[in-house]
């Protein structure tokens, strides 16, 4: 019972990652090259993700966005007190795809297809933290339809539903001794797919004068409930097969709501520079849920706190060809002492950025943006693992760095 309460525990940590303790900010090839701001920013639909309510002011009719990134994401853990060594290296492909239609001089509709949420984490199997977590990979897709609606010249609103589909899974083992009788370490899969859930987002848009442009974004927390996900046992001892058997588990997953407010200022035809304030209500994760089905639930605690994200962007357009962008980010880490597990080795963070846009033709263009994101080095660890009904605590030095080039095309007309 102890083992499978272990377990549990194991199981509730993976799914913490998977409501968003490894996110990185890829949205849009334009606005990540500008720090990743976009809130007050209308220069394509991109706006559909970073503020709804701008697509009404967008010139063309019709604008077409779409680009992908490649992530690559490196972490290094040491402890040197047990001489404890090891590296993970990971990729990537998150995506977005946007499309707005001005159906009248008022009403402009859209749709926003992006994934937040779609990275892994692989260590070496049965490596000193393998008890935690061997590997763990995510997906999650948002579809979003959306309405923009023009008040005035001065004033817009805009917003929409967002539906979300997904699945994870992860490789754990089941204690830092348990094997089976020809030495080879007990290890469970964990597996949930075709999560779906409902939420929504809304914006608005105030421009004081025709240089200057406020924008407000809320997006809502939403609740991913995996249900009847698949548990599957390998290398158990036969005295253990009694409780370590293929089963079925439930999860609620929470993702944080977001609040983003902003501005951006247009200089002169050139130059714009835009500031980004995010606060994400991560307090949310105090503690997580999972239920196998035969019956035991446990509780595990996670206690992560509000954090914040600070964005600074600037845009320089020398001509109607080309438009060069660059940016810097700071990313508080919701992590706290004491909660930092190897699934999501996250600590603050700095993001510089920088890109480009090439018009092939007026209607046509080209983006590339890049992103170094830097994390801050942390000594730190996990104290609530439980083994056999014996808290104890697994940590050392975490260093991590992230590097993602892009690339996207725009047409409007």
């Amino acid at each position: 019972m102890k083992k499978l309460l272990s377990l549990t525990m194991a199981a509730l940590t993976a799914t913490s990652a998977f409501a968003g303790g490894y996110r990185v900010s890829l949205q849009g090839q334009k606005q990540l090259a500008m720090g990743h701001t976009g809130v007050a920013v209308v220069n394509s639909a991109e706006t559909l993700f970073f503020n709804p309510a701008g697509a009404s002011f967008l010139k063309d009719r019709f604008n077409f966005s779409a680009g992908a990134n490649g992530l690559f994401a490196r972490t290094k853990f040491q402890n040197e007190t047990y001489n404890w060594k090891n590296s993970t290296d990971n990729f990537g492909t998150p995506f977005e795809i946007y499309a707005s239609y001005r159906a009248t001089d008022w009403l402009t509709v859209g749709l926003a297809v992006y994934s937040p949420y779609g990275s892994a984490v692989k260590w070496d199997k049965d490596w000193q933290g393998a008890n935690l977590v061997n590997n763990i990979d995510l997906e999650a897709v948002y579809i979003q339809p959306t309405l923009s609606i023009k008040v005035n010249d001065y004033l817009s609103i805009g917003g929409g539903p967002i539906y979300v589909t997904g699945g994870v899974s992860l490789n754990k083992n089941l204690s830092r001794s348990l094997t089976d009788e020809n030495g080879n370490p007990s290890d469970v899969n964990i597996e949930a797919k075709n999560v779906t859930a409902w939420g929504y987002t809304a914006g608005l848009m105030f421009n004081p004068d025709k240089h200057v442009r406020l924008g407000l974004n809320y997006r809502s927390r939403i609740t991913m409930e995996a249900r009847d996900g698949d548990a599957k046992f390998h290398d158990v001892p036969e005295f253990a097969q009694g409780t370590y058997h293929d089963t079925q588990f439930n999860a609620d997953l929470p993702l944080p709501a977001e609040l983003t407010a902003g501005l951006s200022v247009e200089f002169s035809d050139k130059w714009l520079v835009a500031f980004d304030y995010n606060r994400a209500y991560w307090n949310v994760y105090k503690s997580l849920d999972v239920s196998f089905a035969n019956g035991i639930t446990s509780v595990n605690p996670r206690n992560y706190k509000d954090a914040s994200t600070y964005r600074v962007g600037a845009q320089f357009k020398p001509n109607n060809k080309f438009a060069f962008r660059t940016g810097w980010y700071f990313d508080e880490s919701p992590v706290q002492d004491g909660y930092f597990a190897p699934e999501t080795p996250r600590n603050d963070s700095m993001g510089f950025t920088g890109g480009l846009t090439y018009q092939l033709t007026p209607k046509f263009g080209i983006d590339a943006s890049f992103l170094y994101l830097h994390f801050k080095e942390t000594n730190n660890s996990y104290n609530y693992a439980d083994e056999d009904g014996t808290p104890y605590s697994f940590g050392g030095t975490y260093k991590n760095v992230v590097f993602s080039p892009g690339v996207g095309v725009t047409y409007s007309f």
